[in-house]
């Protein structure tokens, strides 16, 4: 091989080297995972699906929308409104259902249903040591499948015993504020039991919490569960 041939294979392989290690981990799982702040996420694909929509700044729809509870920043019908159209899917609480217009499905915890080809559970949400969210409000978070990944939306909660029996969870996105839900150290804890392939701090940034809360969490991760901080968009 020539001497620069030789010199532009190595100077790619360098490159192709330097671009691995800048990225981030689980970047590519996370590529149709669009953070919008606090839990609010959009999920690209063949089925756009929101979640918790709140201060939604783009025009855009969604065929599915899953709400967690009634709090005003995750029971936003304003925000909601704003993603429908004639065949979009709400999803949500009983309490967060009677506030929206559209077609609404309203959802306890351990409920079970496939919408837009999207398989849907409906897992408990709620705190253990405080009161914002107590369990008996029936308020949920959700695992569902969508473009062959399996996600884990927390909602508001703690570190919660069910969590144990999440299994095969790809992509778990959990709070990480404090205050009204998890702590960013029992975040940590949830992730260690859920083990899921990529964890995604959410609940900061905008009510409560705040970006060292996420930085936190990853770094004390680091090692043992992928995870990756989304910039908001």
């Amino acid at each position: 091989m020539a001497p620069k041939c030789r010199f532009l294979l190595l100077l790619t392989i360098l490159l192709a080297a330097i671009a691995m290690a800048a990225e981030k981990p689980g970047g590519s799982m996370a590529k149709d995972i669009h953070w919008l702040g606090h839990d609010t996420f959009k999920i690209a694909g063949n089925t756009v699906i929101y979640t918790d929509p709140f201060r939604i700044a783009a025009k855009d729809k969604a065929d599915l929308i899953l709400i967690t509870h009634e709090h005003f920043d995750h029971c936003s019908p304003e925000d909601v409104q704003k993603l429908l159209k004639a065949d979009t899917t709400v999803v949500a609480p009983s309490d967060c259902a009677k506030k929206l217009a559209g077609k609404v499905k309203i959802v306890r915890p351990g409920d079970k249903f496939t919408i837009a080809g999207v398989e849907i559970e409906a897992v408990p949400a709620y705190n253990t040591n405080k009161q914002f969210h107590t369990k008996d409000r029936g308020w949920v978070g959700y695992i569902f499948v969508t473009g062959g990944k399996r996600i884990y939306l927390a909602g508001d909660t703690d570190f919660i015993p069910e969590m144990k029996s999440f299994k095969d969870i790809d992509i778990a996105l959990l709070p990480v504020s404090g205050t009204y839900v998890m702590t960013a150290d029992e975040a940590v804890e949830a992730a260690l039991v859920i083990r899921p392939k990529l964890a995604i701090p959410m609940h900061y940034g905008a009510i409560v919490g705040s970006e060292k809360d996420a930085d936190n969490f990853a770094k004390k991760l680091q090692g043992k569960v992928a995870v990756t901080i989304l910039t908001k968009e």
